[in-house]
């Protein structure tokens, strides 16, 4: 596969910490020489990956002005598919927590709500491969690392893939405005797929259909919705204090 470039200070020291072989040469900002940045210098020597310094309009042109500083060349991670997914999850190796996009088109956003799979604990996220966001270095960067350790599946019929993981026992858990129970009524213990709808539009109708359950977030204040990346980070960690009990 094709070389990517990751920028910002987080992404590519997690690179470095936990897979430092992927890492295959590193552009820095000239004269920039504070501690985060002498962390990762460091990490890259004991590694033998070549850095260089360049002026900073250099890496403005590489990444739009979105670089914190710093830009790296690297081996993209072996992706799963979606046999890969199901295998993994029938081998019972330990009990599943997913996360389910349906159509999140913004780089953002799909970076923040790989951020926030990252911190609760998710296993694996599973996307369609039309009319979804790329991983994108700007996602990336927002993901700050999560990227390079939670693996992305890609599917090409969204429902077939949410059958496949019902057969083999995983619960879905869909986020509705509309759903008589909410979030906090839900038993999330289990082998677990949580599904979020895209911006704006929430599911689909095939995505809502395939779905065990529908739960709402209760809202104490005058806006309608959260932002999915927020609603996202919402439902994960109620996720998270249910299964650490």
């Amino acid at each position: 596969m094709k070389p990517i470039e990751i920028y910002g200070l987080h992404s590519v020291k997690a690179v470095l910490e936990r897979e430092p072989q992927r890492a295959l040469h590193i552009w820095t900002q000239q004269g920039r020489d504070d501690a985060r940045m002498s962390q990762i210098l460091e990490l890259a020597a004991r590694f033998g990956v070549h850095v260089d310094a360049v002026p900073k309009a250099k890496l403005d042109q590489r990444s739009e002005g979105q670089h914190q500083g710093i830009i790296a060349l690297i081996k993209p991670a072996p992706e799963w598919q979606e046999q890969d997914l199901l295998d993994w999850v029938a081998s019972g190796k330990r009990i599943p927590f997913l996360l389910i996009l349906d159509g999140v088109t913004d780089p953002h956003n799909l970076g923040a709500c790989l951020r926030s799979a990252d911190a609760a604990g998710v296993d694996a996220i599973v996307m369609p491969r039309d009319k979804s966001a790329a991983l994108t270095p700007a996602a990336r960067k927002v993901a700050s690392g999560a990227a390079e350790t939670v693996p992305v599946v890609r599917v090409t019929n969204l429902a077939r893939a949410m059958k496949s993981l019902r057969d083999i026992g995983v619960w879905m858990v869909g986020t509705a405005g509309e759903a008589s129970g909410t979030l906090y009524q839900s038993d999330l213990r289990g082998p677990l797929a949580v599904v979020m709808g895209a911006e704006g539009k929430g599911m689909r109708r095939l995505t809502r259909e395939h779905c065990d359950v529908l739960v709402n977030l209760p809202m104490a204040g005058t806006v309608e919705s959260l932002n999915v990346s927020v609603a996202c980070g919402v439902v994960l960690f109620e996720a998270l204090r249910q299964r650490s009990l």
